[in-house]
């Protein structure tokens, strides 16, 4: 991170390395530069000094974010630059950093925190009695988002999406991710040693620092993901027809042929995948990303009566609450269904 001069920001260079010594991923350490390079730039426009921000100016980084050209005034509506969710991880970003700050002594800090009783929440732990009256950490500054349902594919899209796809490579990836719920990052950091196949089929998801193409098992907690022996298959036909023979990798993706981005044999990135989502989105119609495939199947595990805590620990997810308030969608289709079982137990009720 540079300033105007062209010199390293120092606080920011020391957060981002502190960030990198705890083990955050590489994407993650981007985002939270890029977030950092916005609020600087807004201090720059308010000319106020980073070590002398207060709650009150701090609040009007969320205004300098949502307008689309701060150096005019308007009279009309305008529609925000950024979504609630981008400007509450912004904020998140910048509280962070205020906080490493304040603990290296650097500053006074933030008052951007309050301690407040559990507020509501759908899932009830079983010790829930017991914590319930603890107090927690809110922040203050947080502005209210949207909830939307990104939506579900249909099992007729996801064949759609892997008919369309040029390479077996291509195609096991999708059936993946739609059959396992991996993230991206989870996907492509897989090694053949984590593929088990035979009389048990599973991959095993491993936390690691030292994957070349930099992806990262967001967790960072081990768990084992138990498939099918379909897409097993579709596995083994990859290795037998694409995979590139003496290469020196022994990631489960990698670049196939050329012309591509990187040499033969080395594993894909998060740039190649993103290029792939948009060449199917454009062929086929369908908007999708990786994340849309992970979003239905774990839509479709609830919609067949897995226990929310069973689904929590496939996703990955380290708190089950994040499971609940992601994924429990109910769709006008579900509501049809549960009135017409409701209709059908009624009718049978009013024969006896």
């Amino acid at each position: 991170m540079l300033d105007d001069d062209y010199l390293p920001i120092e606080p920011i260079q020391k957060y981002l390395h502190y960030l990198d010594s705890v083990g955050r991923s590489p994407n993650t350490i981007q985002t939270y530069a890029h977030n950092l390079k916005l609020f600087w730039e807004f201090l720059r426009d308010s000319k106020l000094d980073w070590l002398e921000i207060d709650l009150e100016q701090l609040s009007n980084f969320i205004h300098w974010l949502r307008n689309p050209n701060s150096s005019v005034i308007s009279i009309e509506i305008q529609v925000s630059k950024r979504s609630e969710k981008t400007i509450n991880h912004c904020l998140t970003t910048i509280c962070g950093f205020y906080e490493f700050q304040e603990r290296i002594g650097a500053t006074a800090g933030v008052d951007a925190y309050s301690y407040q009783l559990q507020p509501g929440r759908k899932y009830k732990s079983f010790l829930h009695h017991i914590s319930k009256s603890k107090e927690v950490k809110t922040r203050l500054l947080k502005i209210k988002e949207p909830k939307t349902f990104p939506g579900c594919l249909t099992p007729e899209q996801v064949n759609t999406l892997v008919e369309s796809c040029n390479t077996l490579r291509d195609k096991f990836l999708i059936r993946l991710l739609y059959e396992t719920g991996l993230r991206i990052g989870e996907a492509l950091g897989l090694r053949h040693e984590d593929m088990v196949t035979g009389k048990n089929n599973e991959i095993h998801v491993l936390p690691r620092l030292d994957n070349v193409n930099h992806v990262r098992a967001k967790s960072g907690v081990e768990r084992t993901v138990h498939v099918n022996k379909e897409l097993m298959q579709w596995y083994s036909a990859y290795l037998i027809d694409e995979y590139p023979e003496d290469i020196d990798c022994d990631f489960v993706f990698v670049v196939i042929k050329a012309p591509a981005k990187g040499k033969i044999g080395t594993p894909l990135a998060y740039k190649t995948v993103d290029s792939l989502f948009r060449r199917l989105s454009k062929k086929t119609g369908i908007k999708v990303n990786p994340h849309l495939l992970r979003h239905t199947h774990a839509t479709e595990l609830i919609r067949a009566g897995w226990s929310m805590a069973y689904v929590q620990k496939r996703l990955g997810h380290s708190d089950i609450q994040t499971t609940v308030n992601t994924y429990v969608h109910l769709t006008d289709t579900d509501l049809r269904e549960e009135y017409e079982k409701y209709l059908h137990r009624q009718k049978g009720a009013n024969n006896e």
